[in-house]
């Protein structure tokens, strides 16, 4: 299992290049405050001094450091293969403050990666975060305690992470800040990892026993007691080798019991175990990850598009595309159907059939008309002579006042087509050619190509509507055959029917021979302003369908090619939007990153594993 630690370091410098944290790798996360001994942890892990130091906060980045066990023949040669060696330290470029502290005075989550090639180091990966605080100093912002929490808490919610708690032995156990922040996200501390440091500083009489034997602070994956070099051992340079021995002695002598289970050694070794074992665990999900990672950014990679390279022909794929996207949202062979609601043909379909046609039922054939208004129509078409029949004259006048009534919801019928078709423009940017996302300026042009056609298609359409409705009015065909039955009733007797005109009250009560005409001429008004319905019900889609919606469907592509396909044009329609081209190229690194981290874990086989 030796192999695993090396395969997450290959991961994590994969995904440092395209500054992503979307993988949640296994990794250790070193946390506690300023004045807990972390940094000398640190350094006593990896042999060598190498964190800067001085007063306040001097870590503000994330520190990803990778310790890499090398033979000490094959020191050099992985030093020239894998570029800046640490593994002599002669460069202490890390102790200059560029490396750790940004222009201001607040913290970045930006890491910094350190590789340190040793033979006197275990295989080992950890992030040492910013020291916990709670009073600003000097020009730091006054919510540094808030920006450091959450740069804490940002990288131990991982559920990947393993949290190693650092606690200063001579402080109160019950409240470290470290265990405080480990539990907020590992509250039953499964993944938490106590070490207590400076055993050595405690007051006299006292001593550590309790804790090293785990029954003060509860965390599952132990605790391990260290000595760290004092300010007074690093000021006079101690060296790290030399501590370790005097950790050693003091231990054997302090806590003789307890000795082999504490100590720098030994809690290189424990970190190396369990996050050997914590890899192993993860791998699985890990693999499918970024497996699941890459086809989605693989896709929004595709629907980004590729660089421009030919602009004349892109264009006019463009509004081809666009052309019969429209056109097939129209005939319901579009590739992206909405699911939610009715768009494109269906949707006009359904304002022909139901809207309109509801509408149009609606209208009553008699409505508006009044007992009165047949009375004087009867009266004024017969002069000063009485008539001994019904003049036809009133008939036709009344008849035509009831047809004219049927203009208004036809004309609404186009209106609803025209929103319509309005509407499918921004539903086909939307959803069948995200390409014109790309080009912010050619999908205006678009729509506005497309906003015109219709625009010049509506007074067309409804000067069509008019007439149809004017025809039916020009000549009232009294010889239709569906109407000879209720022209028998102008020489028969009828019987009476409820009349819809003679419900309004009327000043005297009308003759006999008054009542007779009325009801004649509702009677033949309801029968002939059925007919006429009927056609308008017909002929208004079949007008709205050609003059509109047709014309349209057949003339987008050859009007969108002669006002945009122009070789002034071209330059300016096919701009991309600003930060197109960034998310591309972030895309693609980081769907090359992804591939990159797939071949990673295929090399892993399954004998590495156990």
């Amino acid at each position: 299992m030796e192999a695993l630690i090396p395969v997450i370091n290959k991961l994590q410098d994969v995904f440092n290049t395209v500054g992503a944290d979307i993988i949640q790798l296994p990794q250790i996360a070193v946390v506690g405050t300023q004045s807990s001994g972390k940094s000398s942890v640190l350094e006593s892990l990896v042999g060598k001094d190498l964190l800067p130091r001085g007063t306040g906060i001097v870590t503000r980045r994330p520190l990803i450091l990778q310790l890499v066990h090398v033979d000490p023949e094959d020191r050099r040669k992985t030093c020239e293969e894998n570029g800046i060696c640490f593994f002599l330290f002669a460069s202490n470029n890390l102790r200059n403050p560029e490396c750790c502290v940004i222009v201001s005075q607040g913290i970045s989550d930006e890491p910094i990666q350190l590789k340190i090639f040793s033979p006197h180091v275990v295989n080992l990966t950890l992030v040492d975060l910013p020291g916990i605080t709670k009073v600003p100093v000097g020009d730091q912002p006054k919510d540094i305690e808030l920006q450091i929490r959450e740069l804490i808490l940002k990288y131990i919610s991982n559920p990947n992470c393993i949290i190693l708690a650092v606690t200063a032995a001579n402080t109160d156990m019950a409240t470290s800040e470290a265990l405080k922040v480990a539990r907020e996200v590992d509250p039953d501390g499964r993944r938490t990892l106590a070490v207590v440091t400076k055993l050595d500083l405690m007051d006299a009489g006292t001593d550590a026993m309790d804790v090293l034997m785990g029954r003060v602070i509860p965390v599952k994956l132990g605790l391990i007691g260290v000595v760290n070099r004092s300010q007074l051992d690093i000021n006079n340079k101690k060296n790290v080798a030399d501590s370790i021995r005097d950790e050693h002695a003091f231990l054997q002598k302090k806590y003789p019991s307890l000795a082999a289970r504490n100590g720098t050694k030994y809690l290189a070794r424990t970190l190396n175990r369990l996050l050997m074992h914590h890899i192993r665990d993860c791998l699985p999900e890990l693999k499918t990850r970024i497996n699941v990672l890459a086809a989605q950014y693989q896709s929004l990679l595709s629907s980004y598009g590729e660089p421009v390279e030919d602009m004349s022909s892109t264009l006019l794929q463009l509004i081809t595309k666009f052309a019969t996207e429209y056109c097939n949202t129209i005939e319901g062979t579009a590739k992206y159907i909405e699911t939610t609601e009715l768009c494109g043909g269906a949707r006009i379909c359904y304002i022909f059939h139901e809207t309109f046609g509801r509408t149009l039922e609606s209208v009553d054939s008699l409505g508006g008309l009044t007992t009165i208004d047949v009375l004087t129509a009867i009266r004024n078409a017969t002069g000063p002579r009485p008539a001994l029949f019904v003049p036809e004259v009133s008939f036709e006048l009344l008849v035509k006042r009831q047809v004219k009534r049927l203009e208004e919801p036809s004309l609404r019928c186009v209106e609803l087509v025209h929103e319509e078709m309005q509407r499918i423009i921004q539903h086909c940017s939307n959803y069948s050619t995200q390409e014109l996302l790309r080009f912010p300026k050619l999908h205006d042009a678009i729509v506005e190509v497309v906003t015109s056609l219709l625009r010049k298609r509506l007074p067309v359409t409804n000067e069509m509507v008019h007439n149809l409705v004017a025809i039916e009015l020009a000549y009232i065909n009294t010889k239709h055959p569906d109407f000879a039955d209720a022209c028998g009733l102008m020489n028969n007797n009828i019987e009476p029917f409820a009349s819809t005109a003679t419900r309004v009250p009327v000043a005297r009560k009308l003759s006999a021979r008054e009542q007779r005409d009325c009801e004649v001429i509702e009677r033949l008004i309801k029968s002939y302003f059925l007919i006429v319905r009927k056609n308008i019900q017909d002929s208004v889609p079949k007008a709205v369908m050609h003059f509109l919606v047709n014309h349209v469907k057949d003339s987008l592509q050859s009007e969108l090619v002669g006002q945009l396909y122009k070789p002034a044009l071209l330059e300016d329609l096919l701009t991309e939007s600003e930060d197109m081209a960034q998310r591309r190229n972030e895309a693609a690194d980081m769907l090359k990153a992804l591939q990159k981290a797939s071949q990673v874990i295929a090399e892993i086989r399954e004998t590495h594993l156990w």
